[in-house]
């Protein structure tokens, strides 16, 4: 008795809510105007407001306020990697792509140099052959393995990305002649997916493990879900934020969708064998937050209703790439689902279907030559990127809404 009361400690640890009041912080800073997110983060555009509350079943469209369909797209701009290209992302401004590749190296491009490149009738003449207006802004290298998977950070100018090597980098892209990481977090498996939460403090990282990371980036503190039983069983595929940062939603090989309290980093609901036990490749949130919508290795399509747990539409005729977790995407107002048709490997196509009536559309021949492994399109406006394993990602770009 005497040991254990030398031994114990006088007052026993509290229970910390440090996570709790980190996340309700971020909250805070998220309902915070832009001018005191600049002045926090100064960098990135803040995300323009396109006065668009995305797609909802029970709202009628506006006559004529639909975006142009995916057949009127065209390619404005191609950039070439040494080896496949698989991974890709927007800012959330849609002013930046990143792409990553196989050759272990990331490109960021500007958009509007793209979109310049392509229209001015002579680039000589305007100037536009100096290096300084190049599409290609910054090329980094500091994986030593395959890109797998890359963010933007919501407000500043930092670029994350995940690799084969076990690792996670940042980039700060505010710096052109900085061609390595500023920083470092090592994991122990293949790094499949990141999503940073809105205010940008913390980041979501799906890997090759059951286990879901949350970092806190400031300190690079780890968190996981408090139960066990609440993680999924088998490796991640992809992990997603929702628009206001109080769910997030969880993909994985073992064929179930989870979708969890941000806050609480509890899971409050699981859909299990959502894609018929097949792996469940992608998932992502409706603007409004009402939809997640997912895509897994049956080629197939759904957009579950969040309020009752259950499928509302399904959407179908293109056939999923068998070796890559490719996932379905909304355009920019979410009057359009895209997807990789996959039926031939050689020249695969760009499937689209209409969100509300799950009509397929006109197909668009990708250009590519290979398989394509990821597609990505702006969050702002009609543009999309499609990157393949014939080393070339491509800039697709239309004049509409």
């Amino acid at each position: 008795m005497k040991l254990t009361q030398d031994v114990r400690p006088k007052a026993p640890c509290p229970p910390s809510a440090h996570l709790f009041q980190q996340v309700n912080k971020a909250k805070q800073t998220e309902d915070s105007n832009a001018d005191q997110i600049d002045a926090k983060l100064p960098g990135l555009t803040p995300p323009i407001s396109c006065g668009i509350n995305g797609f909802d079943l029970e709202a009628m469209p506006k006559e004529g306020s639909k975006a142009p369909e995916i057949g009127m797209y065209e390619t404005y701009y191609v950039t070439a990697h040494k080896g496949p290209c698989r991974a890709a992302c927007f800012t959330d401004d849609g002013k930046l792509i990143a792409t990553g590749s196989a050759d272990c190296s990331i490109k960021v491009l500007d958009v509007d140099r793209m979109i310049v490149k392509t229209t001015t009738p002579s680039s000589k003449d305007h100037g536009m052959l100096g290096m300084e207006n190049h599409p290609v802004i910054r090329t980094l290298y500091d994986h030593v393995d395959e890109v797998t998977t890359m963010a933007f950070h919501p407000s500043s100018p930092v670029l994350v990305s995940g690799s084969r090597d076990f690792t996670i980098k940042f980039f700060d892209i505010s710096k052109p002649s900085i061609k390595k990481a500023y920083r470092s977090i090592q994991e122990v498996e293949t790094i499949r997916s990141l999503s940073f939460h809105p205010s940008g403090d913390f980041l979501l990282v799906g890997t090759e493990h059951p286990t879901i990371r949350l970092y806190e980036i400031n300190t690079l503190q780890c968190y996981v879900a408090s139960n066990p039983k609440e993680y999924h069983n088998g490796p991640i595929t992809q992990v997603s934020y929702s628009p206001s940062g109080h769910l997030y939603a969880s993909t994985s090989k073992d064929g179930s969708i989870k979708v969890w309290d941000g806050v609480s980093n509890r899971c409050i609901s699981t859909f299990p064998n959502a894609h018929n036990g097949n792996e469940v490749s992608a998932v992502r949130f409706s603007k409004n937050s009402k939809y997640l919508l997912t895509s897994g290795k049956d080629s197939l399509i759904f957009l579950w209703e969040l309020s009752t747990g259950r499928a509302v539409s399904m959407y179908t005729g293109a056939k999923a790439a068998p070796q890559y977790a490719v996932g379905a995407t909304f355009n920019h107002t979410e009057d359009y689902i895209l997807m990789p048709d996959s039926t031939d490997l050689h020249s695969p196509k760009i499937a689209c279907w209409d969100t509300r009536s799950t009509e397929k559309l006109k197909v668009l021949p990708s250009g590519h030559t290979n398989t394509i492994g990821c597609l990505q399109h702006s969050p702002t406006a009609t543009a999309f990127i499609s990157c393949s394993d014939d080393n070339r990602a491509r800039f697709w770009y239309s004049e509409g809404i």
